[in-house]
């Protein structure tokens, strides 16, 4: 069974939780000081969010698997991509170890496939501010949507 997963850089996890945990309708599964995580059933979603020091925002996607055989598929799919890979094994990064392999999409967005192997009691190995977004695929240039409106009141829309 595969995961949606969603990362989003914010300014601070204490005052972030509370919009998000009520967008959700329950509390975080994991909590730390730069670090929380909504592991969803409906939506099947993994959506983290952490304040370490990257551009606020959306920070990257990507597909959650349970297991080898799984990733192993994944890893087929971004073959057939033919775009720039990177392969992560036994990485630490948001408090887990996982197998990891990462891409850009045709936006400019990393996309993240992985399987957590473990949980660990550091946010990763390396002093490193930010998520574990390998620099072949981190995000150089904001991004902007045409859907997203200037405003919360705001009317319009193109999508």
């Amino acid at each position: 069974m595969k995961r949606l997963h969603v990362h989003v850089a914010v300014k601070s996890i204490e005052s972030s939780i509370p919009f998000y945990s009520k967008m959700f309708g329950c509390e975080p599964t994991i909590v730390k000081s730069d670090y929380a995580k909504w592991q969803l059933e409906d939506p099947k979603v993994n959506f983290a969010i952490s304040a370490r020091g990257a551009p606020v925002g959306l920070n990257h996607l990507g597909i959650q698997v349970e297991n080898d055989a799984e990733l192993g598929e994944m890893k087929s799919r971004l073959d057939a991509i033919e775009g720039d890979i990177v392969e992560q094994v036994g990485t630490a990064c948001c408090y887990a170890k996982s197998d990891k392999y990462w891409v850009n999409d045709p936006a400019n967005i990393p996309w993240e496939t992985f399987h957590t192997l473990d949980t660990i009691p550091v946010f990763n190995d390396t002093a490193s501010a930010g998520c574990c977004v390998p620099e072949l695929v981190a995000v150089k240039e904001p991004q902007s949507s045409c859907c997203t409106p200037s405003t919360a009141s705001s009317k319009k829309s193109c999508c």
